[in-house]
């Protein structure tokens, strides 16, 4: 009894003391106490400058040296750690105090989440083609341009750029889907804002960018979409401790090609051979290298872009300022730009609503070239025996001939300038809702401010006032007459907004295996363009004037000027209502099926065709996920998928487009004397012109093997555009104007691409990871009639008009054939006197061919494949990457090469070096036909970098240190024979080197990366 009673007491006691323990436990739960560790990256290296804070508190630190922290916390907390560029990891306080953290890089994520029209969705989730890039595998280098970025990164993106900082690269996705000259480019959406300007944009400001290529993917954006949608999404701020980050780079540009003109004694010699010599007038004993003294030898670049991001979890901010600035290759010319931005981001109601503000603002400062594509020819055709200047300081002229100008004088006495001023502000605003609804808000003001100024001194307009100009294909070159003396100045400014309203509403559910959204939303957008004004003015008193102060001129005196009020440029008010929805359908994460439809309503077209409507449907098998797959050990994702959508195109139509418009149309006689202000009709009214409309079929299939070390997409589309617009000419009697507008005719596209993106190497200490792409496109018009008013078999383009060539055309728009088609002459050698020679239509040989009649279709400007290559490669703390892009079977007419070939002409401008062994009796050498015909076919090391990046902690307060050196345009191997194949791509006359290649440059950086705590 008594033991009973001692293992009772006993046993009470270790009830108490277990009672009191748990109360001390609970306590100590409750009470907080210090929480230590080290955050570190999937490398195993810490994290330094990291923000760590315990979730609903004020309480913020950062990670140390060592990617230490300690914070106080209790248990059940939960603890944020986050930093740029990484996912960010939650922690939950348990008992212990002492913790490692592992935390992923956000591109890890990134690869796993694509933006699309008005919502975001998991690349697994997709039924539609969508290529992402990121924006660290973004072409690098002395780039002003996101297009050019873009190059050789995206299937079926067709990108071409010269040399000019100040123009912007030609894009074509998927094949050109209009016949209609700058109609041909996609839509840009930046953060969600339509149509955003791109030149508002850093490239250190990208995250990512996803491309929407099939309709189905396109057709939520409606009457835009039709060439293709970019997507662009911008950094945000992440939670934490400020971020302060600085990317710079140096660059010097070389030329990289140039053609092998004649020098003074070559020429010399020449002539000797045919008993011929320069005039007096023309040798004055130089030997001048005119591209020398036209380029530049080296050109400069400077590139500066600082940022800072941070926050709290309720608000975060990021901001950033870049400044750019490149010389052209191409003396006097050079761009420089400010990019200042703003975000906020703040949320409240429990996380409920989030509101975000995202100010970008732009100004760009761009120095032209007088009359270019005059300049670049007269640079190759100027005799090399003129000097640039007279002893006495003047520039050398020979004004006897005509066409002749002295290239440089032409730079130094003529002034060109453009300003831009371009701000964007967005605010969005999104509602999470009961049910799984949610609300979003975005509203966007756009400006852009133009301002342009042109001067040609007095040496201009007295000895350049009638300039030969050679505008770009398919315009057909001219004579501009600048009249005026003593200097003519232009000056326009020109304004142009952009308010757009979105509003949608988003439901998200899951019932069991059942996984829904949707998405019904509304649009407005209001756009006012050309809002300003163009005046000119001439004979000023001295040349410095400029085109600063039109007042000091004195116009009134000059006999038959006229003021220019810039009458092609007109005020346009452009109002679009919308409506769209979209479902997506997801069952077990196996099937999935998509829809959607967008309602356009505009007062661009004709009023019986103001409403346009784009569906799209489409479908995906997710086979990896079925049970008898799940045995195939090499194959892990597998995914079948399929699409049908039609967008349309808008792009370049004004609100007047439509309507029956009167205009001056000449004099009008009166008593047998001209008198002025004859009035008619100069356009045609149609109620019935409607969006162009292109339906596009897609099949894709997704895979990945060797747990992900591989893995690649492979798409077949078919893209057919209808309700092509064109311009056609009438019968008078039957319409007032002589010109009618009409959707005639279709064309279509059809290819295939290939994505395929390897790890072959990763250890610790190396990893190689390559990316190749592929894509094949078959452009062809299929119809230029409607079978009723409008019929016509084809359309001769392109006429460069070189001397002795007048008439003569190079391309054809023909039914059956693919735009940028060469339709000329086919050469059959040389007869017996040296005289080229030719085939006539019934394919007998003659000198004496006839345009048109002895055409033959020769070819076209389509490439038949476009890869690109990406390597990257890292070893301890170097990093190289290599990039190589090519394009593979095109044509290329150069006509810069041809109107070269003049050895009977060599008295009076220069020639080839290959010339030399030409006879000058062959009257026929530079006449347009296959001999000029060349492969433009190519591959390009586009961009190399070597970068070191310094341990962490190595220096105090820096999170992070890289040095790194580029070279871009390293080599190009190709058989063309002009400076370069990279011939525009772009608009309908694609292929065609004609006198107007702005030289591309070779260029070398030297760049630094480097962020702080």
């Amino acid at each position: 009894m008594r033991f009973k009673c001692t293992r009772l007491k006993y046993s009470g006691l270790f009830m108490l003391l277990l009672l009191i323990s748990q109360v001390f436990n609970v306590a100590y739960a409750q009470t907080e106490r210090k929480i230590t560790g080290n955050l570190l990256d999937n490398t195993n290296q810490p994290v330094i400058g990291a923000s760590v804070s315990v979730k609903g508190t004020s309480k913020v630190t950062s990670t140390g040296t060592d990617g230490s922290f300690s914070i106080s916390a209790k248990t059940g907390d939960k603890i944020l750690f986050s930093f740029l560029g990484y996912q960010t990891k939650e922690l939950t306080v348990g008992t212990a105090s002492t913790y490692k953290v592992t935390i992923l890089e956000s591109t890890a994520a990134l690869n796993d989440v694509v933006v699309v029209g008005y919502g975001k969705s998991s690349r697994k989730a997709l039924t539609s083609s969508i290529s992402t890039v990121k924006g660290d595998d973004l072409n690098r280098g002395a780039i002003s341009d996101i297009g050019q970025m873009l190059q050789g990164k995206v299937p079926g993106l067709n990108i071409t750029k010269n040399g000019d900082p100040t123009k912007s690269a030609a894009i074509i996705m998927r094949g050109a889907s209009t016949l209609r000259d700058g109609a041909q480019s996609p839509l840009f959406v930046i953060d969600g804002v339509v149509g955003a300007d791109i030149s508002i944009l850093a490239p250190d400001d990208i995250a990512t960018i996803d491309v929407l290529k099939d309709a189905a993917a396109a057709s939520i954006y409606g009457n835009r979409a039709a060439n293709g949608v970019i997507m662009v999404t911008t950094k945000k701020g992440v939670a934490g401790a400020t971020q302060i980050a600085y990317n710079g780079y140096f660059g010097v540009e070389n030329v990289s090609n140039r053609y092998d003109m004649m020098n003074a004694d070559q020429l010399k010699a020449f002539l000797a051979k045919s008993n011929s010599a320069l005039t007096p007038a023309n040798d004055k004993g130089a030997d001048t290298n005119w591209q020398n003294e036209v380029q530049r030898s080296d050109a400069l670049s400077y590139n500066h872009n600082i940022s800072l991001s941070g926050g709290t979890e309720k608000t975060t901010y990021n901001a950033s300022l870049n400044y750019f600035k490149q010389e052209g290759i191409i003396k006097t010319s050079d761009l420089d730009r400010f990019i200042g931005r703003i975000g906020i981001e703040q949320k409240a109601l429990n996380d409920k609503l989030k509101i975000g503000l995202n100010i970008s603002n732009s100004v760009t400062n761009a120095n032209l070239v007088p009359y270019r594509n005059t300049v670049l020819s007269q640079m190759l055709t100027y005799l090399p025996t003129a000097p640039v200047k007279n002893p006495d300081g003047s520039y050398f002229d020979n004004l006897i001939q005509t066409s002749y100008y002295n290239p440089v004088s032409m730079l130094e006495n003529g002034t060109e300038n453009l300003k831009n001023k371009n701000i964007l502000g967005n605010l969005t605003v999104n509602l999470k809702l009961p049910f799984g609804f949610s609300y979003d808000i975005s509203a966007s003001y756009q400006n852009s401010q133009n301002v342009y100024g042109a001067f040609y001194n007095s040496i201009y307009t007295s000895r350049y006032n009638n300039v030969r100009n050679t505008p770009e294909p398919p315009a057909t070159p001219s004579f501009v007459t600048l009249v005026g003396k003593d200097g003519l100045a232009v000056r326009n400014a020109y304004q142009s907004t952009n308010k757009i309203i979105e509003t949608y509403l988003t439901w998200n559910k899951k019932f069991g295996d059942h996984d829904i959204n949707a998405v019904v939303g509304y649009s407005y957008q209001q756009s006012l363009n050309n809002d300003g004004f163009q005046s000119t003015s001439t004979n000023f008193p001295i040349n410095q004037v400029s085109y600063n102060n039109l007042s000091l001129g004195n116009p009134y005196a000059v006999t038959d000027f006229r003021v220019d009020y810039n009458p092609g440029t007109t005020y346009q008010e452009i109002l679009m209502i919308s409506d769209f929805a979209r479902v997506n359908y997801n069952y077990k994460n196996k099937y999935l099926v998509q829809g959607s439809i967008r309602r356009d309503g505009s007062n661009v077209f004709g009023i019986n065709e103001t409403w346009g409507y784009y569906p799209s449907v489409g479908a995906a098998w997710n086979i990896d996920q079925e049970n008898f797959f799940k045995s195939i050990g090499v194959i892990k994702t597998l995914k079948l998928r399929g699409s049908y959508g039609i967008a349309g195109n808008s792009l370049g139509f004004a609100p007047l487009t439509t309507k029956l418009i009167y205009g001056n149309v000449g004099q009008f006689y009166y008593n047998g004397s001209p008198r002025e202000g004859a009035y008619g009709a100069i356009q045609n009214e149609n109620p019935d012109l409607r969006w162009e409309r292109t339906a596009t079929t897609n099949i894709g299939l997704d895979f990945g093997l060797f747990n992900g070390r591989l893995t690649g997409s492979v798409d077949l589309y078919d893209k057919k555009t209808t309700d092509l617009i064109l311009t056609f000419p009438v019968d008078n009697n039957l319409y007032p104007a002589p010109s009618y507008t009409a959707n005639v005719g279709s064309l279509s596209n059809k290819g295939i691409e290939l994505v395929l993106n390897g790890t072959p190497i990763l250890t610790d200490n190396f990893s190689w990871t390559t990316g190749f792409n592929l894509a094949h496109n078959k452009n062809k018009i299929i119809s230029l009639s409607d079978d009723s008013r409008f019929n016509i078999e084809d359309r001769l383009t392109v006429s460069p008009d070189g001397a002795g060539q007048s008439g003569a055309t190079i391309q054809i728009l023909k039914p059956g054939q693919p735009i940028g088609t060469f339709f000329t002459f086919q050469y059959a050698g040389k007869n017996a006197n040296g005289v080229s020679q030719y085939y006539d239509a019934a394919g007998n040989v003659t000198t004496t061919p006839v345009n048109k009649t002895d055409y033959y279709v020769l070819g076209d400007a389509q490439p038949k494949a476009l890869l690109g290559w990406t390597n990257n490669i890292r070893y301890k703390n170097f990093d190289l990457s290599v990039f190589m892009r090519a394009a593979l079977g095109l044509k290329i007419m150069n006509v810069t090469r041809a109107d070269l070939f003049r050895p009977s002409t060599a008295q009076f401008t220069n020639i080839p070096v290959e010339v030399e062994n030409e006879s000058v009796a062959d009257f026929n050498a530079p006449k347009y036909s296959s001999r000029f015909l060349e492969n433009g076919s190519y591959l390009r090391l586009d961009n190399a970098t070597l970068g070191y990046t310094f341990k962490k902690g190595i220096i105090p307060g820096v999170n992070s240190l890289r040095l790194y050196t580029t070279a871009n345009n390293l080599f190009v191997i190709t058989g063309y024979k002009g400076i370069d194949p990279e011939i525009n791509q772009g608009g309908t006359a694609p292929g065609v080197d004609t006198n107007n290649f702005y030289p591309k440059t070779r260029t070398f950086l030297f760049g630094l990366n480097v962020s702080f705590n």
